[in-house]
C-alpha cells in the first residue's frame, strides 16, 4: 500500500548489504532447503522496507505465488521454491507491525485464507534473522506506533526460476565485477546446469573477467545426463531406455 515504502538493489545501495546476502550460515540452510530441487539457488530479491507509523494490516499471501508453477504442483508432491529472510533494522513487534506468519501453511496450499488466530507474530530484536518459506501464508500487521518499522528482505529462490528483481539489470557486468564469485553467482553469473542463463552460450561469468571465451556454445551437462550420453554411445542403452531412466 501507499503507507510502505520499499526499494530495491540492495547490494549498490549499501556495502553492507553483502554480508546479509552472503551470510554463511544462512545461505547453508537455504541451500538445504531448495537444493534437492536445483543446480544452485539464486538471488530473488533484495529489498528494503519501511512501514509507516498508521500502516494498515497487509493482507495475507504467499510469495511463491507469483510463479504460475506453484499453482500446478500436485497436492503432496509439491516443491519449495523460495525462501524468504527478514533482518530487522528497528525491532519488530506486534504493535509497529511486525510479520504475521501461519505455521504448517505450507503443507495447506489449497487455503488461501486461514483463521487470523492461527498466526503467530515473529517480534525479532536487532541481529536476528526470521527465515520463512516462500509457500507460508504471511503478512505485515498494522504499525500502531508513531515510529517506521524497517527490516530488510533478502530471498532466495531455484536457481532455474526468473526471479523477482531481474539481476542482469540491478546489477549490470560494471558493478557485478566488485562482487566475490559467491556473490556474483548468487546475482545470477553462473550458468544453471545444463544451459541455462547462458550469454552467447557460455557461462555469463565470463563477462566479469578479462578471459577471452572460444567462439560457439558448451553445454555444462548434468553428472546423469553425462552417464546417458556414455552409455548410449557405448551401446548399453536403447532410446526405448532413456524415458525409463531419465523418469526419478
Amino acid at each position: 500500500g501507499t503507507d510502505t515504502r520499499r526499494f530495491g538493489r540492495l547490494l549498490v545501495r549499501s556495502a553492507h548489504s553483502a554480508a546479509l546476502v552472503a551470510h554463511a550460515s544462512i545461505l547453508a540452510i537455504v541451500e538445504t532447503l531448495l537444493g534437492r530441487w536445483c543446480d544452485h539457488i539464486s538471488l530473488n530479491l533484495t529489498q528494503a522496507i519501511e512501514l509507516m507509523p498508521g500502516s494498515h494490516d497487509q493482507v495475507p499471501h504467499r510469495d511463491q505465488d507469483m510463479w504460475p508453477c506453484s499453482q500446478m504442483l500436485a497436492p503432496g508432491k509439491s516443491m519449495e521454491l523460495l525462501v524468504n529472510v527478514m533482518w530487522p533494522l528497528t525491532p519488530f513487534t506486534a504493535s509497529n507491525g511486525a510479520t504475521r506468519l501461519w505455521p504448517g501453511s505450507h503443507r495447506r496450499q489449497s487455503e488461501l485464507l486461514i483463521d487470523p488466530a492461527d498466526a503467530i507474530v515473529a517480534e525479532l530484536d536487532l541481529g536476528d534473522a526470521l527465515l520463512f518459506l516462500g509457500s507460508t501464508l504471511h503478512a505485515a500487521g498494522a504499525n500502531l506506533t508513531t515510529l517506521p518499522r524497517r527490516g530488510v528482505i533478502i530471498s532466495y529462490c531455484l536457481g532455474w526460476l526468473k526471479p523477482y528483481e531481474l539481476p542482469w539489470l540491478a546489477y549490470p557486468p560494471d558493478i557485478a565485477r566488485s562482487f566475490s564469485p559467491k556473490l556474483a553467482g548468487l546475482a545470477g553469473y553462473r550458468v544453471h546446469r545444463p544451459n541455462l542463463g547462458v550469454f552467447e552460450g557460455r557461462c555469463p561469468s565470463l563477462l566479469l573477467s578479462d578471459a577471452q571465451a572460444a567462439p560457439g556454445a558448451v553445454d555444462c551437462l548434468l553428472p546423469h545426463q553425462e552417464d546417458l550420453i556414455a552409455a548410449w554411445r557405448s551401446g548399453q542403452v536403447k532410446a526405448a531406455d532413456f524415458q525409463t531412466v531419465q523418469t526419478p
